[in-house]
């Protein structure tokens, strides 16, 4: 009997000093990691305040292949929300959405210092009001680089099994930000490092517009002289086939970049027609979009010792190009251009800041998560309003509507949703950003 009362007092004596210790244990918890990476702030902050970009970057694809990502709520900002199912009970399923951003995005620019980003997050971690705290510094004598600085806290109150689990905060969340946080250094690294806090992007539901082609590459050290040249040859090629096809061209001249080289810019030269079906060769043929060349077909060109040199077989009127594209003549081709969403900017100058504007672009769609790609739906500018010139002044300089196709994006970029007007000729307050110094000697 004597035992079994020893056993029990000291059964209290233990509980009575759990408590105690549980008691005063801190009620609440605090990690954080540190990482300096060589970006411009504005970048990282935007691949932070939106979470598109999460799965490419979380350790938790590490620990599970097979986890499903679903993004709901606002697709950037405050609000923006991604839950998670893994089969693995070390990713579980859970829950982040962005709680606040400081400064908003517009203030971002090359003067801000420092910004916060807070994102509340609900999983099988215990305790409450559970968030991450992404703080950001520039630094650098030229503000080139950002401090990240991750930080994860959460509230334990007086639930004591929570005040025990601050033990155990140096495992799942600890090294939850420290790995995320060095794939995250990863993808930010595939971003061009430019300043696109002056672009104002906007996404346009383009629509399907039948459209002749003319294929054609100038040497870019003969500069703007040589691509206006280019492109009038092209201009007049067009208009020749539209007269000789009984069609109308219907608006300006369209550029599609197939590869802007060190050495050699490859390019298409198009204009829109009236008319979605066309009569070549004695047949009526109805336009349709272009497509990716079939890769066997391609390969097996490649290795072919006449594969540079076009048969009247495989060039003939009336027939399709590699690409899907009716052959008009030797040198025009038809098809359907646009269709579907596309990242729009507006440069105004020379097309010699067209380039830049491409590659600012870019860089904005992959920190925000947009999907595109280059090779199949290219960039494409439009002269939306020619240079005027007196003489040898420019009274007033090219307005260019720069594109880049999306296959996945929001109905709206953030500056859309604000109600940020993208600049325009009209509006002298509003400046498109500058192009380098050396552009006005670099063909487009």
């Amino acid at each position: 009997m004597m035992r079994v009362l020893e056993f029990i007092v000291a059964l209290v004596i233990v509980a009575v000093v759990a408590v105690v210790v549980g008691l005063v244990m801190p009620g609440s918890g605090h990690v954080e990691r540190s990482l300096v990476v060589g970006k411009d702030m504005r970048q990282v902050y935007d691949v932070l305040n939106n979470l598109r970009r999460f799965p490419e970057y979380s350790v938790q694809r590490e620990y599970d292949r097979n986890i499903k990502y679903d993004f709901s709520g606002k697709a950037y900002g405050p609000g923006a929300e991604l839950t998670w199912t893994g089969s693995d009970p070390k990713v579980g399923s859970g829950k982040l959405t962005i709680a606040s951003a400081d400064p908003s995005f517009d203030k971002v620019d090359s003067t801000a210092k420092k910004a916060s980003i807070i994102w509340n997050v609900d999983n099988d971690w215990r305790g409450n009001d559970k968030h991450f705290t992404l703080d950001l510094d520039r630094q650098g004598s030229r503000g080139q680089l950002t401090k990240i600085t991750w930080s994860y806290d959460v509230d334990y109150g007086f639930n004591l099994i929570n005040r025990y689990s601050n033990l155990y905060i140096h495992g799942d969340p600890d090294a939850f930000i420290q790995f995320t946080l060095n794939d995250l250094q990863n993808v930010l690294a595939s971003v061009q490092n430019v300043d696109y806090s002056k672009l104002t992007p906007y996404i346009e539901q383009t629509q399907p517009t039948p459209m002749l082609l003319v294929s054609s590459s100038i040497e870019r050290k003969g500069g703007l002289e040589a691509l206006n040249d280019a492109t009038d040859k092209a201009v007049s090629q067009i208009q020749a086939a539209a007269k000789k096809l009984g069609v109308n061209v219907v608006g300006p001249r369209v550029i599609f970049t197939t590869n802007y080289g060190d050495q050699t810019y490859t390019f298409d030269v198009g204009m829109p027609i009236s008319a979605t079906s066309l009569n070549v060769a004695g047949q009526a043929v109805e336009l349709t979009p272009a497509k990716a060349p079939d890769l066997a077909t391609t390969a097996e060109a490649g290795t072919s010792a006449n594969a540079a040199t076009s048969t009247p077989e495989n060039n003939a009127p009336g027939g399709h190009d590699r690409f899907g594209r009716l052959i008009v003549d030797d040198n025009v081709r038809a098809f359907l251009a646009f269709g579907g969403p596309a990242l729009k900017a507006v440069w105004n100058g020379t097309a010699a800041g067209v380039p830049q504007t491409r590659d600012l672009l870019k860089a904005y769609a992959q920190t925000h998560g947009y999907k595109f790609d280059e090779v199949v739906n290219r960039f494409y500018d439009i002269e939306a309003k020619p240079e005027v010139k007196q003489g040898d002044e420019v009274k007033s300089y090219a307005e260019f509507d720069v594109y880049l196709p999306l296959s996945s994006a929001p109905d709206q970029t953030p500056e859309q949703e604000a109600g940020i007007k993208p600049p325009s000729l009209d509006d002298s307050g509003d400046q498109a950003p500058a192009a380098p110094a050396s552009a006005a000697t670099t063909a487009k």
